[in-house]
């Protein structure tokens, strides 16, 4: 589904049509790719944010937000001030979904992207689903779902959480494309009685990378999980803030 008016009644700047360009689609929607896309839409840009579980934007999984290094600025920081002093993880992720649903200019939208196609002036995104979508850049915060494989005692899922699942076709087209991607692994401790797991999945190697971009396409960019390296709650947030100022940049005249 696609976001259509935000929370002062202010429809977003464009609507979706086919064959609509959007300035910048953000592939995952949970702490980078939801920072960034908040931080995009509200200096005027037109975003595309991209879920394969819209219940899920922006969620933390965790039972409480006390301690957590948000930065101030952050859309995850303004929101846990504005519902302070509550840190119940889950009223966090009410408060700070229904911001992200009410903020001009971001267009949600529950797929599975497979592949990405650059053209000339812009990337084709092409979804489980059927659907294609376009965008001028596309930001790849899929966290640790590509070609994720999900561990608990003996049983391994395809997948990078529990009950969500993982970006295979994503990750083998962006091998085809001459990608390199190196593996990782992550722990999720037991919450709310779900049990712990392990999860392996796919990043770009740093070679890949020229800062945030991916050095082989133009117009494809990586954060959060998608780059390597260790990852906070802050440093993940201020990533989402540099490649934003990156974004909004003005762009630089040739001679």
């Amino acid at each position: 589904m696609f976001g259509s008016f935000s929370q002062h009644g202010t429809p977003p700047r464009s609507q979706p049509q086919p064959g609509h360009v959007y300035d910048v689609a953000v592939i995952g929607a949970g702490l980078a790719g939801t920072e960034l896309a908040w931080r995009l839409a509200r200096a005027g840009k037109d975003v595309l944010l991209v879920s394969q579980a819209l219940d899920h934007l922006g969620n933390l999984y965790a039972p409480t937000i006390a301690g957590a290094d948000f930065p101030p600025g952050s859309v995850f920081g303004e929101v846990a001030a504005r519902i302070a002093p509550e840190q119940d993880g889950w009223a966090f992720h009410r408060h700070l979904k229904a911001e992200i649903e009410g903020t001009a200019g971001i267009h949600l939208l529950q797929s599975t992207v497979t592949a990405l196609d650059e053209e000339a002036s812009e990337v084709v995104i092409s979804t489980w689903e059927g659907p294609q979508l376009h965008a001028r850049d596309v930001v790849l915060a899929v966290g640790a779902f590509l070609k994720a494989r999900l561990l608990i005692g003996d049983t391994m899922e395809e997948a990078g959480r529990l009950s969500e699942v993982a970006y295979d076709f994503l990750a083998d087209d962006l091998a085809r494309a001459g990608i390199f991607l190196i593996g990782s692994e992550a722990t999720a401790a037991a919450v709310d009685g779900a049990p712990p797991y392990d999860v392996r999945f796919f990043t770009p190697a740093p070679s890949e990378l020229d800062g945030f971009r991916i050095r082989r396409l133009d117009r494809v960019w990586a954060l959060g999980r998608c780059t390597p390296g260790e990852h906070t709650y802050a440093s993940v947030l201020q990533d989402a803030a540099r490649l934003a100022a990156e974004f909004l940049a003005p762009a630089e005249v040739q001679p």
